[in-house]
């Protein structure tokens, strides 16, 4: 019945109003049965309906029907065709907001999956309208010249991201990711104390939006009190009312390693690396941080051997 409705001919603007409902209707209902497939066909067919449409809808229903196919889980190479078969479509149809769109989406799909030349190259257009996509962009930059370990660009492409987004109304999620970015960029350069500040301004963020990247931002945090000799403080961190709303194991993790870190014992430290394989090592800012943290728990484990003897 769908279908029906959107390749109906009729084209007065209370028809094209209902064809744009049923499109929406029609991606969800493929999301939601994980029809990836039919989700890219259904974008081929209705070229034609957006050549009758304002530019601005077109680009609506676009980044829609994308979103739909990203629910879906493991379609991320479907995801990366699909933005590029946009693209080439956009470059032929002179639609350079929705392009610019599309190539941001693209980009952060192949950081994902560590292509990260390609996806640089993709964000080297500067000339933006849209300063809310340009803050998206030059966070997106951020985060792979970060991942390149190129800090110094990485740090530069956040101080533009931050600069565009004073200027505007930035939604709580995007200032969230900021102060994220910010924070691991802080931690980096082993300012532990002004990034245990960011990630709880992204904490404070994503805890009210219920994002999924609060807990994230609280492991962060609990690694900052580790990595500043303050691990007595992980436990109340962790047994406060925010903390307690994230119970798991990714705050388990971030607990035995601070036990071990107060008894000075390398032993619990790696017995909780090795139990706690996938939230430690897994995760590449948490894993950067452990191998200097490993050369102070042995310098203190070797103190602590030596401290009952008087010479």
């Amino acid at each position: 019945i769908l279908r029906e409705i959107i390749h109906d001919p009729t084209s007065t603007s209370e028809a094209l109003r209902i064809k744009e409902q049923a499109i929406f209707n029609l991606s969800d209902l493929l999301s939601k049965e994980k029809m990836g497939q039919e989700l890219r066909s259904l974008l081929t067919e209705l070229r034609i309906y957006f050549s009758l449409i304002p530019k601005a809808k077109t680009a609506k229903i676009v980044r829609g029907i994308i979103d739909a196919v990203a629910k879906i889980p493991g379609t991320s190479e479907l995801q990366v065709s699909l933005c590029r078969e946009m693209v080439e479509w956009t470059r032929a149809e002179k639609r350079t907001f929705l392009r610019q769109r599309v190539e941001a989406r693209l980009a952060s799909l192949l950081m994902e999956n560590k292509e990260y030349a390609e996806a640089l190259s993709l964000l080297t257009v500067r000339r933006l309208d849209d300063k809310l996509l340009l803050v998206d962009i030059d966070l997106l930059e951020s985060k792979l010249h970060f991942s390149l370990r190129n800090l110094p660009k990485a740090k530069a492409a956040l101080t533009a991201a931050r600069t565009a987004a004073n200027a505007i109304y930035v939604p709580p999620a995007q200032q969230g990711t900021i102060d994220l970015q910010s924070g691991i960029l802080h931690a980096e350069e082993k300012d532990y104390k002004t990034a245990f500040s960011y990630f709880f301004e992204a904490f404070e963020a994503f805890n009210a939006l219920d994002d999924p990247r609060a807990v994230y931002s609280l492991k962060y945090m609990l690694l900052c009190k580790i990595m500043s000799s303050q691990a007595d403080d992980v436990a109340g961190l962790i047994s406060s009312k925010a903390g307690l709303k994230y119970t798991g194991v990714d705050l388990d993790a971030m607990k035995a390693v601070a036990e071990a870190y107060s008894k000075r014992s390398l032993k619990d430290f790696e017995e909780a690396l090795h139990s706690y394989r996938d939230q430690l090592d897994e995760d590449p800012i948490v894993h950067r941080h452990l191998s200097s943290l490993y050369d102070t728990l042995l310098e203190q484990n070797l103190c602590r051997l030596i401290e009952p003897f008087s010479r």
